[in-house]
């Protein structure tokens, strides 16, 4: 049986950073979420639990704290997703160069903060829709293209089939930024691609605090901290009116702040501000439609469904609500709320997923050149949507986790996203706001990256390493008995006490590495001499040429270390005589070694137990192969299914054999010698057994048994984790099971101030010492880590939510408590 170790959630530093600002790209494929210190998330979206992913993570200037996000069309030839703007406290605005995983400042800072930018671009699909837009009674209009699905019959509004107005189509994106000096600067993207300064305009006492525009991009609005909404002529930069917010809501003058506007196809305009009211305005004239004061705090957000008739708040209350465009009144009303946040929420956004859903019926196929066949993915996590009859079958089994999610989310049904101060990300039905719970996409915001080291030549049978923010921890993991320990034996700072990108730990335990955005760095682990206590560390210079990396990793002897750099070239160096030894430059097609870089930025690197293969992988899910004996690269593999590589790892039994899980949960056995799939994928069936298809979330890691005799992985993700035996067929639903990989137990038992071993009961069908293939394990609280202490004993690192949630700086939203 398995022994399983749960570490300490003490001995782990865990402070993810709130989310400031959403955005989602232009063509719905991807959510862009800014944290506080400065990172950038990509998140792919999905229409399903499975397959949110965050694709890449850019780790920005700290110092420039970013405002808002906004993305921009990038002009012909361009990414279809678009560019990605942020404007920051400090004045400055800055591209996120997706590719190079890179920051860069295009304009310097303007002497005042920005609040919020918008940015103006008709694509040509929205041009050719200006015939559906229809004006109705007090400023409401209808779309004859609703787009948000089936909605109900108080959601659909008839109008007649007038225009409401013209909307030219511009190439060139314009961007309204809102100042703190109480200006409204506008910028324009030139045929160059420079994001150049156009024109402000005039001050208004105040500052600017939120700007949008007019679909037709002949208006612009602005909401400030006097209490006023105005309305500008975008050409001729004349004021056209202004509103008095605080008449149709709480509170008004100098001590009201309009936080947010949303300027609808209907010719409604609304507003969010700090006395909690949200207001409906006709654009055209400046009056009040309706005002509604549900909020219990100041409003930070807004949003709206793509057909336009349904209106999402949020806000400091921790609310999100839902406002509808009711025809028979004719009218917007209040509809419910959703509280799934335990702190303020900053941003809302709304996304159409347009990727695969359900099982993948249509299984992508592959062909590469250089193996002649087919790849054929195993479908890993699948979010098929059960039948009756497995319902029925399934009325009476246990469920410690909602997996409502897959009930509402289909391909091309609107995802509203919210985010805010306890650092997490939620999806919601924007069509069924009220009757699913949101969908957590992300259980365990930043997870620190964690290693384990198993056998050390200083005599300790366990390293453990957990790369912080800006430093990295080294503990000692001693299991003796029925009780473990974990000591800090040594805390290593960040030069300057930069962000660290990544780091390695070298199996030996003896060499450890990191990399900040300016240079990796190289130690050395001692333990110190007989009759003394203690470790002592040491640097070790590397190669003064080499660039910062965004993923190393060490081979199996610990004689090389390997860094991606942010050249888009992978280094070989050697620890012994400090010398780069051979320099790989990834490609998709002649493998040229003099070649320059062309390729994405590799995140992921495997090395095999032999030393012999290196696999490489960059944010987007294509995969590179290099045999580390002739120098060369062996194999391309081209993205998985259109996925990224969330995981990956040579076998201990077999190190010709890569196995790789992908966002979309799928598992890929690959013979990298031979350039092809694994014969296992090739002689069994694709889809797993159905009872495995409400795995909740992705995998986020893998761990092999050490010296294993069979071909067995425990693949884990924040919130579940699967034994899977790969030397039995996938159509046997019972298999014989030996002592390493038999029962996965559940664990309840609460964490201790040490780290303890417990052999825990397990939930699983288990009669006589069989069991059933792919059964998964739900853990009750976010796991950070799963690793192999030794052929029978698991280790795994998890940490409660509310322990992390009373480190954040921001206080949770006080919520009163029945009957006291």
């Amino acid at each position: 049986m398995l022994d399983f170790d749960k570490c300490s959630s003490s001995s782990v530093e865990w402070n993810p950073s709130p989310i400031v600002a959403l955005a989602t790209s232009l063509d719905e494929s991807q959510v862009a979420a800014a944290r506080e210190d400065g990172s950038l998330e990509l998140w792919l979206v999905s229409p399903g639990a499975v397959a949110w992913h965050c694709q890449l993570t850019i780790q920005g200037d700290p110092n420039l704290r970013v405002s808002s996000l906004v993305w921009c069309s990038s002009g012909s030839g361009g990414s279809p997703a678009g560019r990605l703007f942020s404007s920051s406290i400090d004045g400055s605005i800055s591209e996120w160069d997706v590719f190079n995983l890179t920051q860069k400042v295009v304009v310097d800072p303007i002497g005042v903060s920005i609040w919020q930018m918008a940015a103006h671009h008709l694509s040509k699909q929205q041009f050719n829709r200006k015939s559906d837009l229809v004006p109705i009674e007090n400023g409401h209009g209808a779309e004859k293209s609703i787009g948000d699905g089936d909605l109900t019959s108080d959601s659909e509004v008839e109008g007649d089939s007038l225009e409401l107005y013209e909307e030219p189509f511009t190439e060139n994106a314009s961007i309204a930024v809102a100042c703190d000096d109480g200006c409204v600067r506008i910028y324009n993207i030139s045929e160059s691609d420079q994001l150049n300064y156009y024109k402000s305009l005039p001050r208004v006492s105040g500052r600017v605090l939120s700007v949008t525009w007019s679909l037709d991009a002949k208006r612009i609005y602005s909401g400030s901290s006097d209490g006023f909404i105005r309305c500008w002529d975008a050409k001729s930069s004349h004021e056209v009116y202004r509103i008095t917010v605080g008449l149709g809501g709480l509170g008004g003058g100098s001590e009201l702040c309009v936080w947010s506007l949303l300027a609808l196809r209907c010719g409604t305009l609304v507003s969010a501000d700090s006395s909690g009211s949200v207001q409906f305005w006709d654009s055209l004239r400046g009056t009040l439609l309706q005002a509604h004061s549900c909020h219990k705090g100041d409003v930070n957000a807004l949003a709206a469904s793509p057909s336009h008739t349904k209106v999402f708040s949020a806000g400091s209350d921790g609310q999100v609500i839902l406002y509808k465009l009711s025809k028979p009144l004719k009218k917007w009303v209040y509809v419910g709320y959703v509280r799934a946040h335990t702190h303020d929420v900053r941003a809302l956004t709304v996304a159409v997923p347009i990727t695969r859903e359900g099982m993948l019926t249509v299984l992508f196929e592959l062909i590469v050149s250089h193996c002649g066949g087919f790849f054929t993915p195993l479908i890993l996590f699948t979010d098929a949507l059960p039948d009756d009859k497995s319902k029925r079958a399934r009325a009476g089994d246990k469920k410690s986790l909602d997996f409502s999610y897959s009930k509402w989310a289909h391909t091309g049904i609107p995802m509203l996203i919210s985010a805010g101060d306890d650092t997490k990300l939620f999806a919601y039905s924007a069509n069924e706001f009220t009757k699913f719970a949101p969908h957590d996409i992300c259980p365990a915001p930043q997870r620190p990256p964690i290693q384990l080291v198993c056998s050390t030549v200083d005599g300790f049978t366990y390293l453990l390493l957990v790369q912080a923010s800006r430093w990295l921890d080294i503990f000692t993991v001693n299991a003796k008995g029925d009780v473990s320990t974990t000591d800090l034996v040594a805390r290593v700072k960040s030069k300057g006490l930069k962000k660290i990108i990544c780091s390695s730990i070298s199996p030996s335990g003896r060499l450890f590495a990191y990399s900040d955005s300016f240079r990796p760095c190289l130690f050395e682990l001692k333990k110190k001499g007989v009759g003394k206590s203690g470790w002592s560390i040491s640097k070790r210079k590397l190669p003064s040429s080499l660039p910062f990396a965004h993923s190393m990793v060490f081979t199996s002897d610990s004689s090389r270390l390997m860094i991606s750099g942010h050249d888009g070239i992978i280094y070989v160096v050697d620890v012994g005589s400090m010398e780069i030894k051979h320099k790989f430059t990834p490609s998709r097609k002649e493998f040229d070694e003099e070649m320059p870089p062309t390729e994405p930025q590799i995140t992921k690197m495997f090395t095999s137990p032999d030393g012999k293969w290196l696999a490489a992988a960059n944010c987007f899910g294509d995969v590179y192969i290099f045999n580390l004996e002739t120098q060369k690269q062996h194999w391309f593999i081209s993205r998985l299914d259109g996925a990224s590589v969330t995981a990956g790892g040579f076998t201990p039994k077999y190190s010709n054999v890569l196995i790789l899980s992908t966002s979309s949960n799928q598992v890929y056995l690959f013979d990298v010698e031979a350039k092809k799939l694994g014969e296992w994928s090739t002689h069994n069936p694709f889809v797993l057994p159905r009872r495995y298809q409400d795995f909740p979330g992705e995998a986020i890691g893998l761990t092999f048994p050490p010296s294993s005799s069979s071909l067995s992985v425990i693949i884990y993700g924040a919130r579940a984790m699967c034994c899977i035996d790969f030397g039995v067929p996938v159509g046997r639903d019972e298999v014989q099971v030996n002592n390493h990989d038999s029962t996965l137990k559940k664990l309840y038992s609460p964490l201790s101030e040490k780290l303890k071993r417990k052999l825990i009961a397990h939930e699983f069908e288990s009669i006589n010492g069989i069991r059933k293939n792919f059964e998964f394990c739900p853990f009750r609280e976010p796991v950070l880590y799963v690793g192999h202490l030794s052929k029978g004993s698991v280790l795994i690192v998890d940490k409660p939510w509310l322990q992390v949630l009373k480190t954040l700086d921001a206080q949770p939203v006080h919520r009163h408590v029945y009957g006291s």
